[in-house]
């Protein structure tokens, strides 16, 4: 069983936590490319391309600008992103034992290095899988990556059990081939709702809270079986097998 996660916004170059091991990415060369693309957009353009404020533009001009540096800060993927998912994986209280489960059975996708595992090293960005590059023929980071990323992730499922547990966004999800995905091995999609005058409705953030404490929960318990999702509670929810169905299980607070 393997789990596909998405990457955060928020990133940050330091860390306390220490991980016992570095990798590569495995498209590190093509990362380097797109980030040399990008050091050429101005910060009007990156403001615009990105839908970000003024401030977020600036910032992310110097990334680019220094991306190539040597000096440049380099971190492992699961310590550098900080948005509320990784908050909730808690990669803090991991035992060396727990990055490697996660480095051999966690994804992470981003439109700048395409398929990552928690323990590559990578450089803080921003960046969209919307962005479109005169140099890539005016085609989006969606179609660009689609190939190159499913080809990737079916092959590390298949070789891993041939489970996926879908802890993504519709974004990310967006960038692989997903009926190809869904055709070569079997995807399981939780989805995490609350109960709202009468109806169930998704909270984002909270949707993103679950979706990091059900990744903890199946790399601390080193979870294999599918069933066995149906055992994860936290804050309140709980599995529902009448709101569940066609590869979806749904929990519900």
């Amino acid at each position: 069983m393997m789990i596909l996660i998405s990457c955060a916004k928020t990133m940050s170059a330091t860390s306390k936590v220490k991980a016992p091991i570095s990798t590569i990415p495995q498209f590190t060369d093509t990362a380097s490319e797109l980030a040399l693309y990008l050091s050429q957009f101005g910060i009007d353009e990156l403001e615009s391309s990105l839908k970000v404020n003024s401030k977020i533009a600036v910032d992310t001009y110097r990334r680019y600008q220094e991306f190539h540096s040597d000096n440049k800060a380099m971190l492992q993927a699961l310590l550098l992103y900080t948005g509320v998912v990784y908050k909730h994986i808690d990669p803090s209280t991991f035992t060396e034992d727990d990055f490697n489960e996660a480095q051999k059975r966690l994804r992470i996708g981003s439109p700048l290095y395409g398929l990552l595992r928690p323990m590559d090293i990578i450089k803080p960005y921003r960046l969209e899988f919307d962005v479109r590059f005169p140099e890539l023929g005016g085609i989006t980071l969606t179609d660009f990556w689609r190939t190159k990323m499913t080809d990737s992730l079916i092959e590390e499922v298949k070789q891993n059990g041939g489970t996926l547990v879908n802890l993504a966004s519709a974004e990310v999800q967006g960038s692989f081939d997903w009926k190809r995905v869904m055709k070569e091995v079997k995807v399981i999609t939780p989805e995490f709702k609350i109960w709202k005058n009468a109806k169930l409705k998704t909270i984002v953030v909270y949707t993103k809270m679950c979706r990091g404490e059900m990744t903890r929960y199946i790399l601390k318990n080193k979870i294999q079986d599918v069933d066995a999702l149906k055992d994860f509670s936290w804050e309140g929810y709980r599995f529902y097998e009448e709101y569940s169905g066609d590869g979806v299980f749904t929990f519900v607070c």
